[in-house]
């Protein structure tokens, strides 16, 4: 079995300014590739997971959001990281029912049945409840950070 470290996107692998679905407002914070690099090297695959609800509202389409993580992906693999998959939900509550958006844990179990991964050596960053929730829901150890953080600011808390 493999172990994971799940990343919530915005506040936790770019800043946090409300909706970000614009290429130029997509600005990846201080540490994240050194971080990343040093999971990697632990043994871990890394997996996104992100709420982007603002496709529900109308703020903006789906190829916004499929456009910021081409790019994404395309900054991480100059610097040598692979990003294994990247699970996001396109609902809200208010606009349209689901089951993949958190706090529900859809996208952890399915990432860890597709990549035989073993819950109880991987973790889930975030910085918001919905985040921890969601892994812990599925048996993963959930990190609550501050938006906008270094992600060296938690090695501490990790068994790595």
């Amino acid at each position: 079995m493999q172990k994971a470290i799940f990343l919530d996107r915005d506040g936790v692998i770019n800043t946090e300014r409300g909706f970000t679905y614009r290429l130029q407002d997509f600005v990846i914070l201080p540490d994240l590739i050194e971080v990343l690099q040093l999971f990697q090297q632990k043994g871990f695959i890394l997996i996104v997971v992100s709420n982007q609800s603002g496709v529900a509202k109308g703020l903006y389409k789906q190829t916004d959001v499929e456009i910021i993580h081409s790019y994404m992906l395309n900054e991480f693999t100059k610097n040598t990281i692979s990003i294994s998959e990247i699970y996001y939900c396109i609902h809200h509550p208010d606009v349209s029912a689901c089951i993949c958006r958190k706090p529900d844990s859809l996208f952890v179990e399915k990432a860890l049945a597709r990549f035989d991964i073993d819950p109880k050596k991987s973790y889930f960053i975030g910085d918001k409840e919905r985040d921890v929730e969601a892994g812990e829901k599925a048996g993963v150890t959930g990190i609550l950070i501050e938006a906008n953080v270094s992600l060296k600011t938690i090695l501490n808390k990790m068994i790595l």
